[in-house]
């Protein structure tokens, strides 16, 4: 599996992905080698990324902080 931070959008997610809600349901993502994850929390199909970081101006670096 490989995640990339997109610069002020979601997480993208590519190859073989399992992923499990809270109560332990899995999501089915049959025939999706990728799924784009949102990170500004106004999706409305979270976890879902619909685009809309763009609307709410939402900023976020893609490289990670400096771990001390």
């Amino acid at each position: 599996m490989k995640i990339t931070v997109r610069p002020n959008g979601p997480l993208r997610v590519e190859g073989h992905i399992v992923l499990t809600d809270a109560d332990g349901k899995e999501w089915d993502l049959t025939g999706k080698p990728a799924v784009s994850l949102c990170r500004c929390g106004a999706s409305e199909k979270r976890p879902f990324c619909d685009g809309s970081h763009n609307k709410v101006g939402f900023q976020c670096s893609a490289s990670p902080a400096l771990l001390t």
